[in-house]
């Protein structure tokens, strides 16, 4: 059943579907640890913050902040929606063009992050396993 995304019962079926497919997860070399604030959230306060955090090996996000981050990345709904769960690098790039990403920090971080990330230089079950999870989480979102 999808779910709004951000909200609480979407960020539950997230949750299930990276602790369904940890032990399959690939590894990362790029580590990044980053603050999210995620604005014009249509539920709860209007803002949402999050991080991400690379530093284990593995892409783990999850709400609040660390205490200690690279970099803070600022974003609208919408935009955060785009990318996480349609993964549009072009709507990331228009809105950052457009003002509406906004970064804090280290961005050299973020863009060896978004480098390791290529799938050019995945493994093919890599990338199938990629699809599968963004497969999952269209599924769950409304």
């Amino acid at each position: 059943m999808p779910h709004p995304f951000l909200s609480e019962d979407w960020i539950a079926a997230a949750r299930d579907i990276r602790a369904r497919y940890a032990d399959e997860a690939p590894t990362t070399s790029a580590a990044v640890r980053v603050n999210l604030n995620i604005s014009e959230v249509p539920f709860g306060e209007g803002s949402m913050p999050a991080h991400l955090d690379t530093s284990s090996g593995r892409l783990e996000m999850e709400l609040g902040h660390l205490d200690e981050a690279d970099a803070t990345v600022t974003t609208d709904y919408l935009t955060a929606k785009n990318l996480v769960v349609y993964q549009d690098q072009g709507a990331l790039m228009q809105a950052f063009m457009g003002g509406r990403v906004k970064i804090q920090g280290d961005g050299t971080k973020l863009m060896a992050l978004a480098a390791a990330g290529q799938t050019g230089s995945a493994t093919p079950e890599a990338v199938r396993l990629a699809g599968k999870i963004a497969d999952e989480i269209k599924a769950i979102t409304e």
